[in-house]
């Protein structure tokens, strides 16, 4: 296929996984099966060399290819490459070829300078780097009078890189970064309908872990608009996660036995308090080797840090909070790039929202949280809750997660 006219070649860029030392075998085995895992139905040949990966495939396919590179964490960067023979003019050619791709693809107006980089791992090739560069950026300029070199801030970057061929491409896109999914264990998300929670399952997927998520509802209070909107959220991030295993957990008993026995400015607390308590439950069950939350300190009445303490008191899971130290409009920013902004602000409440009491307590204390939550007796009703949950399973393209 690679020598196909009709097959194209992209180039995978490795990340921080290179950095792994001894184990970085292992991060490489779960990137290629997650690579595999997002290609499959598409023909794509995966090849691996040291440091780079390359992927051919017909060109009929190349939009489901780009579209499944930038949903792959622990690449950096990915661009479809040309290749040709180990030849001085046959790199000077191609980088030609490649500049006047650039102004033909409708980048004439914005790109006016351009430089050469260069990278050498055969020795053998008859110019280091720097010649490279000189000589192809020279044959550059003689074909294309029209663009300028700009070695500092130049508006497009050809790329020469001299390996078993020569790989030239411009137009490098940059990758999810990070670890692939699946090298960190598993967590569970506590996923509700808000802006937050997606984005801080996208961030733990980066950092490789596999995502699991819980959504409480409290039908008829809640409806199901509600619910099918956080399992869009749930689809939105299984995109960039393999796929997500959603529990849906019905919590009206709990939280009309909350709303009925609890002070009205504790009403809040005790329910994550109970949340959390179910949560920890289905994460133990499930092989998951902790929480993660949305919560970034002080946004809202529930997140100053008296009353995180008092919501996590009920677990003994580590409980990951990777939006702690942001602000909303950073977080926003992560949910529009994923595509779960617009499906976060649609206008189906969830159960917490509905609830909240009109002048929350602020600064809970520990042991009085755990004095109102004995009283409620809610046990049975959080076990109950968790037994009779749903599951949906939101995979990426209609196929289940690799184990």
């Amino acid at each position: 296929m690679p020598d196909s006219p009709e097959a194209v070649t992209y180039l995978l860029k490795l990340g921080e996984l290179t950095l792994k030392g001894e184990n970085r075998g292992g991060f490489e085995r779960v990137l290629r099966r997650n690579a595999r895992f997002l290609l499959k139905g598409t023909g794509a040949q995966l090849v691996a060399t040291d440091g780079r990966y390359f992927i051919h495939v017909a060109e009929n396919v190349a939009e489901k290819i780009e579209f499944a590179l930038d949903h792959l964490f622990g690449i950096t960067g990915w661009a479809k490459t040309r290749f040709c023979e180990k030849t001085v003019e046959a790199v000077c050619k191609v980088c030609v070829e490649e500049a006047r791709a650039l102004l033909a693809n409708g980048a004439a107006a914005a790109v006016k300078t351009f430089k050469v980089e260069a990278r050498r791992t055969d020795k053998r090739f008859p110019l280091e780097s720097y010649g490279i560069m000189a000589v192809a950026g020279e044959a550059v300029l003689a074909a294309i009078p029209a663009l300028k070199v700009d070695v500092h801030k130049p508006d497009a970057v050809i790329t020469v890189e001299i390996r078993e061929k020569a790989y030239i491409y411009a137009g490098s896109r940059k990758g999810l970064r990070g670890l692939p999914v699946g090298t960190a264990g598993r967590g569970l998300l506590l996923l509700s309908g808000g802006i937050d929670s997606p984005v801080a399952g996208f961030l733990m997927a980066g950092r490789g872990m596999s995502i699991d998520a819980v959504h409480f509802h409290a039908y008829p209070y809640t409806s199901k608009e509600a619910r099918d909107k956080v399992v869009r959220l749930a689809e939105t991030l299984g995109r960039y996660t393999l796929g997500v295993r959603l529990h849906i957990v019905g919590f009206t008993k709990a939280h009309m036995r909350i709303k009925e026995k609890a002070p009205p400015a504790w009403t809040t607390i005790l329910l994550r308090m109970a949340m959390m308590e179910a949560a920890e439950s289905i994460a133990r069950e499930e092989g998951c080797a902790c929480l993660i939350s949305g919560e970034s300190l002080s946004q809202v009445a529930s997140q100053t840090i008296e009353n995180i303490r008092c919501t996590e008191s009920r677990t003994t899971l580590p409980i990951l909070r990777p939006l702690i130290g942001m602000d909303k409009e950073s977080v926003t920013r992560i949910a529009e790039k994923i595509g779960a902004y617009k499906i976060s602000i649609l206008p189906y409440e969830d159960c917490c929202v509905l609830f909240s009491p009109k002048h929350p307590e602020l600064r809970g204390d520990v042991e009085e949280a755990a004095a109102y939550y004995e009283r409620l007796e809610i046990g049975a009703l959080i076990e109950e809750a968790v037994r009779e949950r749903d599951e949906e399973h939101c995979s990426f393209a209609g196929r289940r997660r690799p184990s």
